[in-house]
């Protein structure tokens, strides 16, 4: 029953966060298209790790994770007021390129598909 609590507290931080991102006015995080990759969460719901990439690279990540620990306050006091938690974990914000990665397998599946048009 436990699992099931973290899974869907880490979901609703994770909507939250992305919600509060969008409204942030730090040049860091306003201008980049960033998108949380996921939300680890505490058994005990006390921290919570958010993944946080970027479609244009893992440099602006890791500019964006500056931006959004610099308003680590706002974003928690705003995720703890909107969940109604007892209480609202301590956020750490971190640099991950999952994006980027995944654009690169698919521009290779891509590119191996078209040759393989090409041949036939």
């Amino acid at each position: 029953m436990a699992g099931y609590r973290v899974g869907r507290v880490s979901e609703d931080i994770k909507r939250e966060i992305v919600a509060i991102i969008r409204e942030l006015k730090d040049p860091r995080v306003k201008d980049k298209i960033l998108t949380v990759v996921r939300v680890d969460v505490s058994s005990d719901l006390s921290f919570a790790k958010v993944y946080v990439s970027s479609m244009s690279g893992i440099d602006d990540a890791k500019e964006a994770v500056k931006g959004l620990t610099s308003a680590t306050g706002l974003i928690r006091r705003e995720v703890g007021s909107k969940l109604h938690l007892r209480k609202t974990p301590e956020l750490k914000f971190i640099a991950d390129d999952s994006i980027e990665h995944g654009m690169e397998i698919f521009k290779k599946i891509e590119s191996t598909t078209i040759t393989s048009d090409t041949e036939e």
